[in-house]
């Protein structure tokens, strides 16, 4: 009886430790690309996966977010998406950088400018994966509760949004929780 305890105890040793070793590696701080030429960042982007979130539940596929230059530095953004009456619902909002002129550590409000001096209207939008063209992004903020994948074509050949999607793994993101987007 004994000599079952041992490899018993290791394994429950192994179970219990092992979430908590998981989790170690999943709180590594995030991190931005190291770079974001704004201008080349702005356009039409297409949502082609996301996590769900609370602000999109009416969205049921085409969603898009466009960024424009703004006054004073900061990016005009407007989301669309068809929504689950048959009509499109956009927001607008604003986004600014945090850090220098190459940072890719932006913040977003789509609340009232007149409310822009509260802290807690703006939210963390981070561009943590960017290939070289500008034509495939992921976006998130430091906590990992939101993801969007964003292309410049509604549609992204399978290989490269899988690599995407590894490299998004390997960054601690639950890659199960993603959701396609669609946009036919």
């Amino acid at each position: 009886m004994s000599s079952f305890r041992i490899p018993l105890l290791a394994c429950a040793a192994l179970l219990w430790l092992g979430p908590a070793h998981a989790a170690e590696q999943a709180a590594a701080p995030l991190q931005p690309v190291p770079a974001l030429a704004v201008e080349r960042y702005l356009g039409t982007w297409y949502e082609i996966a996301r996590y769900p979130n609370p602000f999109q539940r009416e969205c049921i596929g085409h969603a898009t977010a466009t960024y424009a230059l703004a006054a004073g530095g900061k990016l005009a953004i407007t989301n669309r998406c068809s929504n689950r009456s048959g009509g499109t619902s956009e927001a607008d909002g604003v986004a600014r950088q945090v850090g220098g002129a190459a940072s890719a550590r932006l913040q977003v409000r789509f609340a009232p400018a007149w409310l822009g001096f509260l802290p807690f209207v703006w939210g963390d939008y981070w561009v943590i994966d960017l290939d070289p063209d500008y034509t495939l992004a992921a976006v998130s903020e430091p906590k990992r509760q939101y993801l969007w994948i964003l292309s410049r074509t509604p549609h992204v050949d399978s290989a490269r949004l899988q690599a995407l999607v590894e490299r998004l793994a390997a960054q601690g993101f639950d890659i199960d929780g993603l959701e396609s987007t669609p946009q036919d």
